[in-house]
């Protein structure tokens, strides 16, 4: 889902976050939790960090 022209410096609407609580982080969730749009590039950084970290990766970023 893509912002409307002009909301680049909006952070992320809530309803397109996960935790992890009602399903397994994917690297797409990992990228939104960092206030980034997802792109090829970051969702295979996420991939790779989710593989690596495990869910330390988002408790990273979410408090």
């Amino acid at each position: 889902m893509s912002q409307p022209e002009g909301d680049d410096e909006r952070p992320t609407p809530d309803r397109l976050l996960h935790t992890g609580a009602e399903h397994p982080v994917d690297p797409e969730d990992l990228v939104r939790a960092s206030g980034r749009e997802p792109t090829p590039a970051l969702i295979e950084k996420a991939r790779k960090a989710l593989e690596e970290q495990g869910a330390a990766a988002v408790e990273r970023l979410l408090p």
